[in-house]
């Protein structure tokens, strides 16, 4: 699915990104590029524009200004891009096995009969194979486990073969082992696919371990860069236009706001300080306030 003379261009491309939702501006002068087999960080306090910079890379918001092209192409193949939503609550009792909610990703957006023959499921079980959850690809994939569904919805996401994996916090709701888990599997998937991913999260340790660059949200701009080129006291102080401190311990981040920092972002600490639970992520791209 992807051309022999795109090698050398960027996978993924946005310039002078503006985007405005309700008529308040969300995004302003975004500039990033994702290589293939790029693991990026997209980190953000709630409201910071990830899940709006995430719908517009797919095309579902139209921008104000600048560009966005995947493959070099602003009009996207069906199957370009894989995307898994933020969590979905599913019926326990919905009618429909794992197996059938991954084919959803093969033809899930076609009017009429779709014609499923062997080499279909055979890409349906190579996706599960790949999420390594063929075990349950026969039970309903309402009675599978948080965990369980996550790896579900990524092999629907990746089952088309795309060339950009985008993730609208898929490690919310799980627990750290879980989280690890996930991570690990989008790592091997992004290595033996040479597939671009995008992550979106509020904590950024879990990520610490895979991330190539982090692109950090606040006030409608971003700073992107390695994780610790980006997750700096100095930077992020400029970034949110406040005082920040970012501590490191243990192969942890925690960044904390002086008093008076962001509202709604923090809680306080005793010492009157206050930790950003946003700030403590990593990712990659080519950095910028």
């Amino acid at each position: 699915m992807n051309p022999t003379d795109d090698t050398d261009r960027p996978l993924l491309s946005i310039s002078g990104l503006r985007v405005a939702l309700g008529g308040r501006s969300v995004l302003n002068g975004i500039d990033l590029n994702v290589a293939r087999g790029e693991f990026v960080g997209l980190i953000g306090s709630n409201g910071a524009g990830k899940t709006t910079l995430l719908k517009t890379i797919l095309g579902d918001v139209s921008p104000l200004e600048g560009t966005v092209t995947v493959l070099g192409r602003k009009r996207l193949h069906i199957g370009a891009i894989g995307y898994v939503p933020q969590k979905i609550e599913l019926d326990p009792d919905l009618p429909l096995l794992a197996k059938d909610f991954v084919a959803l990703g093969l033809d899930g957006h076609r009017l009429g009969v779709s014609l499923r023959g062997k080499r279909f499921w055979d890409q349906v079980d190579a996706a599960l194979a790949g999420v390594d959850a063929r075990e349950y690809a026969d039970r309903p994939v309402g009675r599978l486990s948080g965990g369980q569904q996550q790896r579900i919805m990524i092999a629907a996401a990746i089952v088309a073969d795309p060339a950009l994996l985008l993730l609208d916090e898929p490690l919310a709701n799980l627990d750290p082992a879980n989280s690890a888990d996930i991570v690990a599997l989008l790592d091997r998937i992004r290595t033996r696919n040479g597939i671009g991913i995008i992550l979106s999260a509020h904590d950024i340790n879990p990520l610490l371990g895979a991330l190539d660059r982090v692109v950090y949200l606040a006030q409608g701009r971003a700073a992107v860069g390695r994780t610790d080129e980006v997750v700096r006291t100095d930077v992020l102080s400029k970034l949110y236009r406040h005082p920040i401190t970012v501590l490191r311990a243990q192969g942890r981040i925690v960044v904390l706001a002086d008093e008076g920092g962001e509202p709604g972002h923090h809680a306080d600490n005793p010492d009157g300080s206050q930790p950003f639970p946003a700030l403590q992520e990593g990712g990659s791209s080519d950095g910028r306030l």
